[in-house]
Order: structure tokens, then C-alpha cells, then sequence
């Protein structure tokens, strides 16, 4: 496995249990050296999203996920794991969008980024991951449709 892989992860491992604020310095650590390649950004910063306390910030990482994932392609994700095809990257990209957008009151936005996560939501296999993605779609779509 690649070491700046290695190193998003066992920051994600901090997350995962918790301790935001240690994810929050792994992963700035991380992205000082992170470099220019699109898997290691989209990856850091779609994991550095979910760490920020305030939702601007939140809304800045997932853009630059998001940005990354625009230049990412198959062979190059494919190096990491063989399974992994970019289009399966955007239905959670736009999903954080769109719930980062709902956060801040920018519901045409987030309107916006939620329909775009449905229609790529197509891509995702059946599979714990898959569920999770849509079952957050399905959720803030709920929401929206509620609170709109």
C-alpha cells in the first residue's frame, strides 16, 4: 500500500474513534505532503470534510474532494484497489455537498448537489458501502423534502 495512503487512514482511525481533533492535525500533517496526486487529495479531503467544526470549512474540503475526483480517472484509483471506478466516487461527494449547503442555508445548492448524488447513485453496488451512500441520500432527501 502506498505510504500517504497509509497515512489517511490511520488518521481516518482517529476519526472513526472519535478523537476529531487528532484526525483533524493527522490529516493537516498529511496534507502538507500530499502533493498534487488526485486519489491522495480526494481521499484526505473528502475524510478532512467530516472532521471541521464549523460547516464553511466542511464546505471547502468537500470541494476540494470533489475538485479532485474531477481529474482522478480509473487506472490511476484502480492502482490503489482494483474494484474502484471514480464514478463510484460521486454519489457521496455530492451527498456531503449537498448536506454541507443544507447547513449553511444554501438550499438551491444543496438542492442541487442532493439531485446530482441521486442520479450517480446508480453506480454504487449492492454493498455495505452502496446501502450506506444511499441510505444517506434517501435520508437527506427526507429531510429536505420535510424541511423545503
Amino acid at each position: 500500500m502506498d505510504p500517504v495512503m497509509n497515512r489517511i487512514m490511520q488518521a481516518q482511525e482517529l476519526a472513526s474513534s472519535g478523537d476529531r481533533a487528532g484526525a483533524r492535525s493527522a490529516f493537516e500533517n498529511v496534507w502538507r505532503d500530499v502533493g498534487t496526486d488526485p486519489l491522495h487529495v480526494v481521499t484526505l479531503a473528502h475524510y478532512m470534510a467530516d472532521v471541521q467544526d464549523d460547516p464553511a470549512d466542511e464546505l471547502r474540503w468537500d470541494l476540494r474532494a470533489l475538485q479532485a475526483a474531477d481529474s482522478l480517472t480509473d487506472t490511476r484509483a484502480q492502482e490503489h484497489h482494483s474494484t474502484l471506478q471514480v464514478a463510484g466516487f460521486y454519489p457521496s461527494l455530492h451527498l456531503n455537498l449537498a448536506a454541507d449547503y443544507n447547513k449553511l442555508g444554501r438550499v438551491a445548492e444543496a438542492h442541487e448537489h442532493l439531485t446530482k448524488a441521486e442520479d450517480a447513485a446508480g453506480t454504487l453496488v449492492d454493498d455495505g458501502y452502496g446501502r450506506m451512500v444511499r441510505g444517506g441520500i434517501a435520508r437527506l432527501r427526507a429531510e429536505f423534502d420535510r424541511d423545503h
